[in-house]
């Protein structure tokens, strides 16, 4: 406990050093640019571990966690709760983003500032998903090319059916079965070596985003930023209220725990890089590990809170921006789309941008709105992407307190320690 306190300082310092440091590159400078790429290398090293590490990680665990657990219809009643959870959760999320958007129109400020077209191109895809594309996306060819290009859901589908199998087989698979739990453990030893670096990342992740925008980006875009960031400080406080009245006080203490791998994933923009982090807080809090193995990698794909808030806050002040006005009816139609075309898409680059960009295609809003929102996306991203941690760790905590398998840590410790 100690370590994660002492890492969690580590990242805050790194964090304010690294504001600091984009500041004096932006102003002093000849070529801030030029820093920031240079600062990108490092970002992207540690990203790349990290990404190095998920997919041994999530197949390990949730193998082992299914083959553990026992028949197929736990495995399905586990996975039917789960579920359950995660579609309240998005209906929440987005309905929320919905009302907060309408609560503060940010878009309204900008109301005849805009062409009518804007030139400037997005770069990136705007086509929506389709039934096809969502099939193809969700289940693998080949588990190799899965992981190869760090496919979560469709590791997770082939890890579901190879769990299960293993269950099945009985006796026979269980020398296989203590192999790949010997890899989670591998990995979560390499995951500690791993996140050392990541003080340094996030310095240079902050550091090359200031330097290259300033900090005038975020004055500029300052009163939507401030919106938003009220948004999901309210999406944080109903999802910390759900798990309290599931959890009681525990709630604190889980949320104590999902502090560092939230800090993590807000610095570095990357729900993906506090992934272990979360994981193994989740086991600290007393969530079994064949809950939290089966529940977290799920949640990657199907629970971010963050992201999907973000969609219809971030489509609906686009549409105001250009004056577009939309009816409670074709607001919620954006937001059963949204529910539909979020899901699956989270090894994405910038998923919900992508998603966004095929929400506004559908309802005749100019895709090329999106621009508004690219200077300054990354801090936006910074707290989806802790929401999504936040999110997944209060929901793995509920499905195993549903489960019974949510045990207290002191007591743990009191049925550990031998008799005098």
């Amino acid at each position: 406990m100690k370590n994660q306190n002492r890492l969690t300082t580590y990242i805050m310092v790194s964090l304010v050093l690294g504001i600091v440091a984009g500041y004096i590159a932006n102003t002093t400078l000849a070529n801030p640019a030029g820093f920031a790429d240079t600062m990108s290398l490092l970002t992207t090293l540690f990203l790349r571990l990290i990404k190095m590490i998920i997919a041994p990680l999530v197949f390990s665990t949730l193998v082992v966690g299914i083959a553990r657990m026992g028949d197929a219809s736990e495995v399905g009643r586990i996975g039917i709760k789960t579920l359950g959870w995660f579609f309240v959760a998005s209906l929440l999320s987005l309905t929320l983003g919905l009302i907060m958007v309408n609560l503060f129109r940010p878009g309204d400020a900008l109301v005849g500032h805009l062409p009518a077209t804007t030139a400037a191109a997005s770069g990136l895809a705007t086509t929506s998903l389709s039934l096809k594309e969502f099939i193809t996306h969700l289940v693998p060819s080949s588990i190799i090319d899965g992981m190869a290009k760090n496919e979560i859901l469709q590791i997770v589908v082939f890890s579901l059916f190879f769990g299960t199998a293993a269950a099945a087989v009985g006796p026979k698979s269980e020398p296989l079965v203590d192999a790949v739990d010997g890899i989670a453990h591998i990995m979560l030893k390499v995951t500690g070596y791993v996140m050392r670096f990541a003080p340094i990342a996030v310095f240079a992740a902050v550091a090359g985003t200031i330097a290259k925008s300033g900090l005038g980006v975020l004055q500029t875009y300052g009163v939507f930023m401030a919106e938003f960031y009220l948004s999901i400080a309210v999406l944080w406080g109903v999802l910390i209220f759900i798990g309290f009245l599931f959890l009681g006080k525990r709630i604190g203490r889980l949320i104590a725990e999902l502090r560092g791998p939230s800090l993590l994933a807000f610095s570095t923009a990357s729900s993906e890089a506090a992934f272990p982090k979360t994981l193994e807080g989740l086991e600290r809090f007393g969530v079994r590990n064949r809950i939290a193995a089966f529940v977290l990698p799920i949640g990657y794909s199907f629970n971010l809170d963050g992201s999907m808030m973000y969609c219809t806050f971030a489509a609906v002040f686009i549409a105001q921006a250009y004056g577009i006005e939309m009816s409670l009816g074709t607001q919620m139609t954006m937001m059963a789309v949204l529910m539909l075309t979020s899901k699956g898409i989270a090894g994405v680059p910038r998923a919900s941008l992508v998603v966004i960009a095929a929400t506004l295609s559908q309802f005749n809003i100019p895709e090329a709105g999106l621009v508004l929102l690219l200077g300054i996306d990354h801090f936006l991203d910074m707290a989806r992407s802790a929401t999504n941690v936040i999110g997944n760790g209060i929901a793995a905590a509920v499905v195993a307190k549903w489960e019974g398998e949510l045990t207290d840590p002191i007591d743990k410790e009191l049925a550990d320690t031998p008799l005098p």
